[in-house]
């Protein structure tokens, strides 16, 4: 069955927050539709009069909920395990015939939902890429060599006789299944924290942005730094760092030479010069947060910044919304800001900001 909805990962549990983003914003764009989820799912399906055009219209570097958008273009259910390559050949086929689709792609990925009724699909998605992909290029329908320039194809098991068909655009996509980027905590590391500053920096900048703006000798802050993950993964960038938080560092930043604790707080301490960047993972009401990292930017204490919102149980798409626009608005200035929940954040999410 060919069925065309828009089709995004999340962290399981958000699956409510990111279909109000998701509703809300296809409204603004002039495509609404619903959403269908169910929690702890790790996933969202948008329904729409055109969700190809909707797809164009919301650009997944957008989306803060969303660890991977997706056009999808068939819901197949009732697969019989002794053929469910037929089908699928059979969906793009149909797809293909009426343009929705290209009729080659560059790479081919076998996925299920990253939760706990969907883990135990991992085996059935690797098995049955290996048999299906050799398939896509006999058919014509893959590159015999993987190419990053092409439409790359989705197929989602959600159970074994119930699998998705859909799209994806490199360009308007995660770049890693799942949409997760999985890093390795490293064994210097103070805390786990540090990975959430690793994964921020990958995900919220490009490849150029990420050679220009973190470079060897550039000044930066990080509020409420204890214990120091935040800290170390400005360090190992080659910065100098100026670690604020009346809590203990771990001995090893202390020692490196670049870094200087400063025991204050960090809603209240402002450095004497512009700084190249500023960061901050306080445990505080978000709203608070918005605020202070606002008059950074207005007052240009820091030239960027990369904070963390933590939301609160209930409406936090709406307070995500509203924390944004306070944001924005005390800054006044033009920014550039990107904002998401990353993977290896919790109940937070992670945004980068600079003048524009």
């Amino acid at each position: 069955m060919t069925s065309s909805a828009l089709f995004c990962w999340c962290r399981a549990g958000f699956e409510p927050e990111l279909a109000a983003e998701l509703g809300e914003r296809a409204a603004v764009a002039g495509h609404p539709g619903y959403a269908r989820t169910e929690r702890g799912s790790g996933y969202v399906e948008f329904l729409c009069e055109d969700a190809a055009a909707l797809n164009r219209a919301l650009p997944y570097s957008r989306l803060i909920f969303a660890r991977q958008k997706l056009l999808r273009i068939a819901d197949l259910r009732g697969l019989d395990p002794r053929d469910r390559i037929t089908p699928i050949l059979a969906a793009l086929d149909a797809s293909a015939d009426a343009g929705d689709i290209p009729a080659l792609y560059g790479e081919l990925w076998v996925e299920h939902p990253d939760s706990d009724a969907g883990k135990p699909l991992a085996g059935l998605a690797r098995s049955f890429a290996n048999a299906l992909r050799p398939t896509l290029r006999k058919a014509g329908r893959l590159t015999h060599q993987e190419d990053p320039g092409r439409p790359r194809l989705h197929v989602i098991f959600l159970e074994g006789d119930h699998a998705l068909v859909a799209v994806a655009d490199t360009r308007d996509a995660s770049p890693w299944p799942l949409g997760i980027a999985r890093l390795r905590m490293h064994p210097d590391a103070p805390s786990r924290s540090a990975l959430k500053l690793e994964e921020a920096l990958l995900t919220l900048l490009d490849d150029e942005e990420r050679e220009r703006l973190v470079r060897d000798n550039m000044q930066a802050a990080d509020l409420g730094a204890a214990p120091g993950g935040w800290t170390w993964v400005l360090m190992r960038n080659g910065m100098k760092v100026t670690s604020v938080d009346n809590g203990p560092l771990r001995q090893a930043l202390l020692d490196s030479g670049r870094v200087d604790h400063l025991r204050a707080d960090g809603f209240q301490w402002q450095p004497r010069r512009t700084l190249d960047w500023m960061v901050c993972d306080m445990v505080e009401q978000p709203s608070r947060v918005a605020e202070r990292m606002a008059t950074w930017l207005r007052e240009g204490w820091c030239r960027q910044t990369i904070f963390n919102l933590k939301l609160p149980m209930k409406k936090r798409w709406e307070e995500t919304r509203v924390c944004l626009e306070l944001f924005e608005h005390q800054t006044h200035r033009p920014l550039i800001v990107r904002a998401r929940q990353l993977y290896h954040d919790r109940e937070e999410i992670t945004v980068y900001a600079r003048p524009r």
